[in-house]
């Protein structure tokens, strides 16, 4: 995106403008954005044609507010500072280990998923996975993991059924080689699945509520 409408977003969402309206007048905005009120006012036309921001007319002043793809655009760019002023080839995440469904061994089990995991990720798993609850302050990590390639594991159709594409992150616990694995389409939760080649509960002696750290790759 054009630097100068990221720059415009930076300074509407530091007079609070992801979380609520602002009432600003165009003066007001020329003065935070670094430029003449007509500027300004072109700039919030660019921004609104761009589905950047919402804006209420108001008699004296109006209102703007971030859309949800406003929102998006600020974190790719947050994302890439972070990698650039505090990443270097992995991300650890925190967490404590939950209670799955069950879902997860049916889904391992499946031949089309577990023959290009063990050629892509160089172990067969075990059919389960490993349910982490991230801590709450990592969670937006996982913003900056999903922006990352990862390992593109390819959907399938087996006994009349569809199952969807995976994505795959090289992982490690304790030097033990896993992967996160997450539907292609999702959208993180606080919730990660982990595969390996191991039964990490009884090997690595956990508990629900365990706490854990995994560390992943970039």
């Amino acid at each position: 995106m054009d630097e100068k409408y990221t720059f415009a977003l930076r300074k509407i969402a530091l007079l609070g403008g992801i979380d609520d309206y602002i009432a600003v007048s165009s003066r007001e905005l020329g003065d935070a954005l670094e430029m003449s009120q007509q500027s300004a006012s072109k700039r919030i036309l660019e921004l609104l044609e761009q589905g950047l921001i919402i804006r209420d007319l108001g008699a004296r002043k109006q209102r703007i507010k971030l859309t949800a793809s406003g929102v998006d655009e600020l974190k790719k760019e947050y994302n890439e500072y972070r990698r650039i002023f505090e990443l270097t080839d992995h991300i650890t995440l925190h967490g404590a280990i939950k209670d799955g469904m069950g879902e997860g061994q049916y889904y391992i089990d499946q031949e089309g998923y577990r023959n290009q995991f063990e050629a892509k990720l160089g172990f067969r798993p075990y059919p389960g996975t490993l349910n982490i609850q991230i801590d709450k302050e990592d969670v937006g990590k996982l913003d900056v993991i999903k922006s990352t390639s990862g390992i593109p594991i390819e959907g399938f159709t087996y006994g009349g059924r569809s199952f969807g594409d995976v994505i795959a992150y090289k992982s490690k616990i304790r030097n033990i080689e896993c992967a996160i694995v997450v539907p292609a389409r999702s959208h993180y939760v606080d919730i990660i699945e982990v595969i390996c080649h191991y039964h990490l509960r009884r090997t690595l002696s956990l508990n629900t509520d365990s706490r854990i750290d995994i560390k992943v790759s970039l």
